[in-house]
C-alpha cells in the first residue's frame, strides 16, 4: 500500500467569504493520518474563488471520504470535490 496525492475543489459559500480565514480553519481540520500540501485560490467567476486543496494520505479503503467530510463541516464551505488523484510512486 503506497500514498495518494489528491487536489481537492473546495468551493466557499459565497464571495463575501474570508478567504485567510477559510484556509486556516481548513488546515484545522486535516484529518490525522493526511498532510495538506498547501491551498491555492482559482477564480471561478463573477468574484467567487474556490479553494484547490493538495493533499497526501495513505491508499486506504475510503479513499478521500474522511479529507471531504472534514473539510465539509469547515463553516463557509458550500461543497467538495475531488478535482485529482494519482499515487505517489
Amino acid at each position: 500500500m503506497g500514498d495518494v496525492a489528491a487536489v481537492l475543489k473546495i468551493m466557499p459559500s459565497g464571495v463575501d467569504v474570508d478567504l485567510a480565514t477559510l484556509k486556516k480553519n481548513l488546515e484545522d481540520a486535516v484529518p490525522a493520518g493526511t498532510e495538506l500540501r498547501g491551498i491555492t485560490e482559482e477564480p471561478v467567476a463573477f468574484g467567487l474563488v474556490a479553494l484547490m486543496a493538495t493533499v497526501v494520505l495513505g491508499d486506504s479503503e475510503g479513499g478521500t471520504d474522511p479529507v471531504e467530510d472534514a473539510f465539509g463541516q469547515v463553516p463557509d464551505v458550500e461543497s467538495v470535490q475531488v478535482a485529482e488523484v494519482g499515487r505517489l510512486l
